[in-house]
């Protein structure tokens, strides 16, 4: 459902956030021997090639200081917030901006936003 979500998708924008946690995960997965060298080699070439055509939101002062704030749905974690901040930021230039997020948490702060959300359950 993700993978179609994002192939469907007129245009993908995300945080530059998402790139750090992505590459992050690598690291974590490579240092705790959860992945070979190679496949780590592998998944990285891959996630440069698919975010090439991504458009990256800053985390920028409007976005840090929106994270700031409260939530509809709280409590929500740090990074889920600088999430929602972005896509806040980016829905008030944004027409039709979807949410993609299997986070429960992030979901329903971001219905409760008055953000579409993906996947639909």
């Amino acid at each position: 459902m993700v993978r179609a979500a994002l192939v469907g998708a007129e245009r993908v924008f995300t945080s530059d956030l998402t790139l750090v946690e992505c590459a992050r995960a690598l690291v974590r997965a490579e240092t705790l021997l959860e992945l070979p060298v190679a496949e780590v080699a592998r998944q990285r070439a891959r996630l440069q090639a698919i975010t090439a055509r991504w458009s990256l939101l800053a985390l920028g002062a409007s976005v840090i200081e929106r994270a700031r704030q409260r939530f509809p749905v709280e409590p929500v974690r740090t990074l889920d917030a600088l999430h929602l901040a972005s896509a806040l930021i980016a829905a008030e230039s944004l027409e039709d901006l979807t949410v993609l997020s299997l986070d429960r948490r992030v979901r329903s702060s971001a219905r409760a936003l008055g953000l579409s959300v993906l996947p639909a359950s």
